[in-house]
């Protein structure tokens, strides 16, 4: 996988932004960003978070409660952090702010309740090109990606769909929901994930101007953007 930049992103559906706003950018002191309209009236709250993106998915429309397994936890490193502290967001996502270099985390962690463990680590090594490192985790540039169990966890129909906004409607849900991969050429990262396993979800298009978007998913459905910016002229 050519990535563009080492750290990953990570996509937070809300009907809470007031609350969530606060808690990002007051609570855990995030630099706000910018706010980017994604269509059918969803707007994109982007804080950043050790060179990753926190995206609050704001929407009106009442989302449907999440399941257990998929996107589950962000862990995120801090200089100012003396111990790890539990601190769950207005929504109930479970956040971690730990000191920076515990447990080899030294920009972000995400865990991910999974299925088959193993078929995870074959997706994303393969895949992804992840490097493993211990007990299920494996490294993508700088970010760490965790996988454990969740027997609760069912796998979701996973179908191609017509369109970016489609995309959106289809993994709109409370929680963490997605998560970006910044690389150099979404046409031959959207390639090499098909190659590899990935199921697509939608094949690359343009963002207006902004990026060049591709969505697959990982082995139980759960949803992985690929973003290269800027979009390359038409």
């Amino acid at each position: 996988m050519d990535l563009a930049k080492q750290t990953v992103d990570v996509g937070i559906f809300t009907n809470n932004l007031e609350a969530m706003q606060e808690f990002y950018g007051k609570t855990l002191g995030l630099p706000f960003e910018s706010v980017m309209p994604v269509g059918g009236g969803i707007k994109q709250h982007r804080y950043l978070a050790n060179g990753s993106v926190i995206k609050l998915m704001h929407t009106t429309e009442p989302l449907a409660r999440r399941h257990p397994g998929g996107y589950e936890t962000i862990m995120i490193a801090s200089s100012t952090a003396k111990i790890p502290r539990f601190l769950p967001d207005p929504d109930h996502n479970s956040v971690e702010v730990i000191p920076t270099g515990h447990d080899d985390v030294t920009q972000l962690e995400i865990r991910v309740g999974v299925t088959d463990p193993d078929a995870f680590a074959t997706f994303y090594t393969k895949a992804l090109g992840a490097t493993a490192i211990s007990g299920n985790r494996f490294k993508v540039g700088e970010t760490i990606i965790a996988v454990f169990h969740e027997p609760e966890t069912k796998k979701a129909t996973i179908l191609p769909f017509a369109n970016a906004l489609e995309v959106v409607k289809g993994m709109a849900g409370l929680g963490i929901r997605y998560i970006t991969l910044g690389v150099k050429d979404c046409e031959a990262a959207f390639a090499a994930l098909k190659a590899a396993g990935a199921a697509e979800a939608l094949a690359p298009v343009n963002f207006g101007t902004v990026a060049r978007i591709a969505f697959v998913r990982d082995p139980d459905g759960n949803f992985i953007e690929l973003a290269q910016r800027p979009a390359p002229a038409a």
